[in-house]
């Protein structure tokens, strides 16, 4: 396929390209993003000059660039990475959330009305739903609670892919996965950011008491269920993506501290941000029945590998921690 990758040259959309083009060799992948603070095209080094991929630079909020790449390279499938992403930031700043991840999109799904695209994947979160209680697994059919900017704007979108299923038949499905970690996370994400501040030897700032219970999916993993549901999702379906991998925030912590022998006095608890969800909990049943999917990488082997990934690869991360600063 001529694949649209809207986002590609962040966490998950950089991940999720060297994905497809290591394991689908007649695809082709084009790369649409607007290279916020948050893009990085050295994420994509490695495969800047294959054949078989491309890089544009624009926002999925503009229809004439959208509609251009569409038509100019015979897209048959858009996968919707596109978003603004740290709770955090979306506390402080919720006007651009509301512009990328619902306007942009809602331009994204009304560019595609009157062209040749058979499938528009939409990847949002497992924050929609809201925090779990005790005991809850949230299906897809499950009503949408988000509780951050961040995940309101995401729910909105969900709603407008939906929609323009039913009103307009176009082909879509939706993922909605737990906490990815992996290679490549911007450094201000939990794992990527204790991970740099422990060896810049600098304050571990650890919300409330650490107790936030969150499920850790390895991004590796993510970009499997991804593809699958791009080529196999049934039209109109909403899919589940967990890790099973349940973990408190400190415990991922110490488990940093511990692999790079930092003393335990790095760690600080700070005031939580509001709102903060206490856990996410989901059912991914549908995913592993219909669609055969299930993770592969295990989370102990696989929590190490990244945190060395991040300690042999200063040179990378060192310039966003500055990025970071000036934001």
């Amino acid at each position: 396929m001529n694949i649209l990758v809207t986002g590609g040259a962040g966490f998950i959309g950089a991940n999720f390209i060297h994905y497809l083009l290591g394991h689908n060799i007649k695809d082709r992948v084009v790369n649409l993003d607007a290279l916020t603070y948050a893009g990085n095209l050295n994420n994509l080094t490695t495969i800047q000059n294959d054949s078989r991929y491309i890089f544009v630079h624009g926002n999925i909020a503009d229809p004439k660039i959208v509609k251009r790449v569409i038509a100019q390279y015979h897209i048959q499938a858009v996968v919707n990475f596109a978003a603004e992403s740290h709770v955090d930031r979306s506390i402080l700043h919720p006007q651009s959330f509301v512009t990328s991840n619902y306007v942009g999109v809602s331009c994204l799904l009304d560019c595609l009305r009157d062209t040749k695209v058979t499938k528009f994947v939409q990847v949002s979160t497992d924050e929609v739903y809201g925090s779990s209680k005790a005991d809850q697994k949230f299906r897809e059919t499950d009503a949408l609670n988000p509780t951050s900017p961040y995940a309101a704007t995401k729910a909105g979108a969900d709603l407008m892919v939906l929609a323009y299923y039913k009103t307009f038949g176009i082909n879509v499905n939706i993922t909605r996965s737990v906490n990815n970690y992996g290679q490549y996370q911007f450094p201000e994400k939990l794992i990527p950011l204790m991970i740099s501040r422990g060896i810049l030897g600098q304050p571990l700032p650890l919300y409330g008491d650490g107790n936030n219970y969150r499920d850790w999916l390895n991004v590796w993993d993510n970009c499997r269920a991804i593809d699958a549901v791009l080529r196999h999702g049934i039209p109109g379906e909403i899919y589940n993506v967990a890790g099973q991998n349940y973990h408190r925030n400190r415990d991922i912590v110490d488990l940093i501290v511990k692999q790079l022998d930092l003393p335990r006095s790095q760690v600080q608890f700070v005031q939580d941000r509001p709102g903060d969800d206490q856990q996410y909990v989901i059912d991914d049943t549908k995913i592993r029945q219909q669609l055969n999917w299930h993770p592969e990488v295990d989370f102990t082997t696989g929590i190490h590998q990244v945190i060395e990934w991040y300690v042999q690869n200063e040179r990378w991360w060192r310039p966003l921690v500055a990025r970071v600063k000036n934001r």
